[in-house]
């Protein structure tokens, strides 16, 4: 044994540098103990940072969690506030003053609700943007669901703060700054406020760009449901601000602010159908001055029944309409769904009648009228009698044929429904009780298409065109479903019609979509009780008819270059005309249909393909129209 290990086995210092580093005691217990010591210090110190990353993970986690649940909770407490801000919009003002004092403004009432959801949303923003939320939302594959959390709440922060208050402060400046008669409107209040809607509206659309930028089939389904859920309370309140933005800078011209104007405003009458809605039925000239609103006549399709119009609208519409003589017979003015082409024939016609020129065109149907009874309160008849939101439609185009069966008689009346309903929506609008939830159903109504609007100004039409109130038929490449039915028969059962429509694209053939378009018709006229007048027809068929029987002119507008390989009407194949319209193939049938019966049209069409489920076009009747559009896509491979 050499001496160095003698030495150590004596007790001896261990030696110096590499060799003390080699050695390890191996009977001496005093010398084990340190070489533990150490080795736990080593996994101490490896320990000790995962521990640490451990804890600020759980800590992060809780931190998400927690925050999570508030900013939920303050995100369903601005939704509440927003659901009471449109209920306050589309309710009418409560009872009038009262020895308490007088009611509370509806624009206080609508402010307090924008304030309410802007804090809520607010601290929400607040809660999502901690230092815990930035790592998490970035995480790869996991951190989707937090993106969209953070995204949502900041979505709701920006609508709250940048694009309702304008809305509301809109709301307050119609209601609050009056004139010195209170009977008319103040336009240079709309003019102050047109610079913040014009933000409201950029606001709201990159919002809502923002949104759908958003992940969404996460591993969390109910952020998804959440980003949905705000996606669609968007595509509510991004059109009301682009609509509110258009009309600040429409209004103030239209109601003859920088001179007088003259609107020709036409009620149609839906029991019997035409292309814009109803058969143009009775008329009214309004005048507009410095936003004083009055009604300068009243009159019915009679009066206007020789009146020709001087307007060419081209080869298609002649080709497609020009049988029906629709610029020289009143009754087929509207055939078409193209609202300024019917706005046209009437501004034309009314010239060529009176020899007045008017600056633009309305036209309003019974529904319409009733959402805006709704909000200004019933309109009073000669007789005494009340025209209500809930009578209006019943009574215009159904029950009135009963009670007035004598034709000059029943003329007279509608002409008395007109002339009450626009005195008390006249007055509903000068009203500041009424105004703002007439202003709210005047919107409404609006984006429903029940009220469409042309002006004879060219730059106003422009912006008219492109709001869903402007009536036009859809340009573009977009995919179009357009069911459209003029009353070929000269009946009033159009009250009685039931529309449904289908639209189902299939597969690809030749990198084209073949698309299928089944059409339902159900005649649901009852088999007896109908006044002559309704069942009467004037088309005089050549085979045998029933009362009740109807017979309509069916025609689709489709995608624009869509090709038509087949159709078939209850099974059996069927040959349509084929026309076209503003760029879309428009595909004619004349179809009788039975009392109590409903026939199937279904159509076999070559489309282009794309990424979107198609535009339904929704002609206002009665009964509305129930469609649906599946999921469209383009084609592959």
């Amino acid at each position: 044994m050499s001496e160095t290990r003698r030495g150590a086995s004596l007790g001896q210092e261990p030696p110096l540098g590499a060799e003390r580093a080699r050695w390890i005691p191996r009977r001496r217990k005093d010398w084990v103990l340190p070489a533990v010591i150490v080795r736990r210090l080593r996994d101490r110190r490896v320990r000790m940072p995962l521990y640490a990353a451990a804890g600020l993970v759980l800590a992060g986690a809780a931190w998400i969690a927690v925050t999570g649940v508030l900013a939920r909770n303050e995100l369903l407490a601005a939704q509440r506030s927003l659901q009471t801000l449109r209920q306050h919009l589309a309710q009418p003002a409560a009872a009038p003053a009262t020895a308490a004092g007088p009611p509370a403004a509806p624009a206080a009432t609508v402010q307090d609700a924008v304030r309410d959801a802007t804090g809520h949303a607010a601290r929400a923003h607040r809660l999502t943007t901690g230092p815990a939320w930035f790592p998490a939302a970035h995480l790869p594959v996991l951190g989707g669901p937090f993106r969209t959390v953070r995204g949502i709440a900041e979505a709701s922060d920006r609508l709250t703060r940048d694009v309702l208050p304008p809305l509301a402060r809109t709301v307050a400046e119609l209601d609050s700054t009056g004139t010195d008669d209170g009977r008319h409107l103040d336009l240079s209040a709309l003019r102050r406020v047109a610079p913040l809607l014009e933000q409201a509206s950029r606001s709201a659309s990159r919002v809502r760009a923002d949104v759908d930028g958003l992940p969404h089939g996460t591993w969390l389904p109910a952020t998804d449901r959440a980003r949905t859920e705000l996606a669609r309370q968007l595509d509510r309140i991004t059109p009301l601000a682009h609509d509110a933005a258009a009309a600040a800078r429409l209004m103030p011209s239209m109601l003859g602010a920088d001179g007088p104007r003259r609107y020709l405003a036409v009620f149609e009458n839906t029991a019997e159908a035409r292309g814009t809605g109803g058969l143009p039925g009775a008329f009214a000239v309004l005048r507009a001055e410095r936003g004083r609103l009055s009604f300068e006549h009243f009159g019915n399709d009679t009066e206007l029944s020789e009146a020709h119009a001087d307007v060419d609208l081209g080869a298609e519409f002649n080709g497609l309409y020009g049988s029906a003589a629709p610029t020289r017979t009143w009754v087929n003015s509207n055939m078409s769904p193209h609202f300024p082409y019917a706005a046209r024939i009437w501004a034309a016609a009314w010239q060529r009648h009176s020899g007045q020129r008017v600056d633009g065109a309305f036209g309003l149907d019974p529904g319409a009228v009733s959402g805006l009874l709704a909000a200004s309160g019933p309109a009073r008849l000669p007789d005494g009698s009340a025209v209500t939101a809930h009578n209006v439609v019943d009574l215009s185009e159904r029950t009135s044929y009963a009670l007035h069966p004598e034709f000059k008689r029943r003329k007279a009346y509608f002409l008395d429904v007109a002339r009450a309903v626009a005195i008390r929506l006249l007055g509903a609008s000068t009203d500041p009780t009424r105004r703002t939830a007439l202003f709210s159903a005047l919107h409404r109504q609006l984006g429903e298409g029940r009220i469409k609007v042309w002006s004879g100004h060219t730059a106003e039409q422009r912006e008219l065109v492109a709001r869903s109130f402007g009536g036009a038929l859809p340009g573009g490449s977009a995919p179009l479903a357009g069911l459209v039915v003029n009353n070929a028969a000269g009946t009033k059962l159009d009250y009685y019609l039931d529309r449904r429509l289908t639209w189902a694209p299939g597969r690809c053939v030749d990198g084209r979509r073949e698309v299928t378009v089944t059409v339902r018709l159900a005649n649901r006229a009852p088999a007896s009780g109908l006044p002559p007048y309704v069942v009467q027809r004037l088309d005089d068929p050549s085979y045998d008819t029933r009362p009740g029987d109807n017979r309509l002119l069916v025609s689709y507008y489709a995608s624009a270059g869509a090709i038509l390989t087949g159709a078939a009407l209850d099974g059996r194949s069927a040959q349509l005309s084929h026309g076209a319209e503003r760029g879309h193939p428009v595909f004619t049938l004349d179809v009788e249909l039975p009392a109590g019966a409903a026939r199937t049209l279904v159509l076999h069409l070559l489309e282009r393909p794309a990424d979107q489920s198609a535009f339904v076009l929704r002609q206002p009747l009665v009964h509305p129209l129930r469609a649906r559009a599946l999921p469209s896509g383009p084609c592959t491979g």
